[in-house]
Protein backbone atom coordinates (compact mmCIF):
# COMPACT_ATOMS: atom_id res chain seq x y z
CA UNK A 1 0.00 0.00 0.00
CA UNK A 2 1.41 2.97 -0.96
CA UNK A 3 0.90 6.87 0.58
CA UNK A 4 -1.30 7.78 -2.08
CA UNK A 5 -3.50 4.69 -2.13
CA UNK A 6 -4.34 5.55 2.40
CA UNK A 7 -5.00 9.21 2.00
CA UNK A 8 -6.13 9.97 -1.38
CA UNK A 9 -7.64 6.49 -2.52
CA UNK A 10 -5.56 6.90 -5.22
CA UNK A 11 -3.72 3.78 -7.22
CA UNK A 12 -0.92 3.37 -10.02
CA UNK A 13 -1.20 0.93 -13.08
CA UNK A 14 0.90 0.05 -15.63
CA UNK A 15 -1.76 0.27 -18.47
CA UNK A 16 -1.29 -0.66 -22.34
CA UNK A 17 -0.22 2.15 -24.36
CA UNK A 18 -3.13 2.51 -26.55
CA UNK A 19 -5.83 2.59 -24.13
CA UNK A 20 -7.23 5.95 -23.50
CA UNK A 21 -8.91 6.91 -20.04
CA UNK A 22 -12.95 5.63 -20.20
CA UNK A 23 -11.02 1.91 -21.13
CA UNK A 24 -8.77 2.15 -18.53
CA UNK A 25 -11.60 3.17 -15.78
CA UNK A 26 -14.18 0.89 -17.39
CA UNK A 27 -11.38 -2.02 -17.05
CA UNK A 28 -10.69 -1.11 -12.68
CA UNK A 29 -14.33 -0.62 -12.51
CA UNK A 30 -15.37 -4.01 -13.57
CA UNK A 31 -12.27 -6.20 -12.26
CA UNK A 32 -12.33 -4.21 -8.48
CA UNK A 33 -15.69 -3.60 -8.63
CA UNK A 34 -15.23 -0.03 -7.19
CA UNK A 35 -16.56 2.87 -8.61
CA UNK A 36 -13.83 5.33 -10.18
CA UNK A 37 -13.68 9.04 -9.84
CA UNK A 38 -10.79 10.14 -11.68
CA UNK A 39 -8.17 8.73 -14.19
CA UNK A 40 -4.94 10.55 -14.86
CA UNK A 41 -2.25 9.19 -17.52
CA UNK A 42 1.42 9.43 -18.39
CA UNK A 43 3.43 8.52 -21.22
CA UNK A 44 7.04 6.99 -20.50
CA UNK A 45 9.82 7.11 -23.15
CA UNK A 46 12.24 4.21 -23.42
CA UNK A 47 15.76 5.73 -21.98
CA UNK A 48 18.60 4.43 -24.23
CA UNK A 49 21.00 2.30 -22.01
CA UNK A 50 24.62 1.55 -23.06
CA UNK A 51 27.18 -0.30 -20.84
CA UNK A 52 30.88 -1.72 -21.71
CA UNK A 53 31.39 -5.59 -21.06
CA UNK A 54 34.19 -8.04 -22.06
CA UNK A 55 32.51 -8.47 -25.50
CA UNK A 56 32.66 -4.54 -26.43
CA UNK A 57 29.82 -1.62 -25.95
CA UNK A 58 26.34 -3.08 -25.79
CA UNK A 59 23.91 -0.56 -26.42
CA UNK A 60 19.96 -0.42 -26.31
CA UNK A 61 16.92 1.04 -24.51
CA UNK A 62 14.15 0.25 -21.96
CA UNK A 63 10.69 -0.21 -23.24
CA UNK A 64 7.73 2.42 -23.35
CA UNK A 65 5.10 1.88 -20.99
CA UNK A 66 1.88 4.37 -19.90
CA UNK A 67 1.42 4.43 -16.18
CA UNK A 68 -2.39 5.21 -15.21
CA UNK A 69 -3.11 6.96 -11.93
CA UNK A 70 -6.82 5.96 -10.78
CA UNK A 71 -8.64 7.85 -7.64
CA UNK A 72 -11.72 6.06 -6.33
CA UNK A 73 -14.90 8.00 -5.77
CA UNK A 74 -15.69 8.72 -2.28
CA UNK A 75 -19.02 6.59 -1.99
CA UNK A 76 -16.76 3.46 -3.22
CA UNK A 77 -14.78 3.39 -0.24
CA UNK A 78 -17.53 4.21 2.50
CA UNK A 79 -19.05 0.75 3.66
CA UNK A 80 -20.72 -0.57 7.09
CA UNK A 81 -17.43 -2.70 7.34
CA UNK A 82 -15.32 0.17 6.71
CA UNK A 83 -13.12 1.26 3.72
CA UNK A 84 -12.89 -0.60 0.75
CA UNK A 85 -9.77 -0.30 -1.60
CA UNK A 86 -8.74 -2.30 -4.10
CA UNK A 87 -6.26 -5.11 -2.52
CA UNK A 88 -3.93 -6.39 -4.66
CA UNK A 89 -2.89 -9.24 -3.08
CA UNK A 90 -6.49 -11.30 -2.61
CA UNK A 91 -5.40 -13.26 -5.03
CA UNK A 92 -2.11 -14.65 -3.52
Amino acid sequence: MTAQGEKLNRYGFIVDRKANKLQIKAAVEQMYNVSVADVNTINYHGKRKQRYTKAGLLKGRTNHFKKAYVTLAEKAYVTLAGEDKIDFYANI
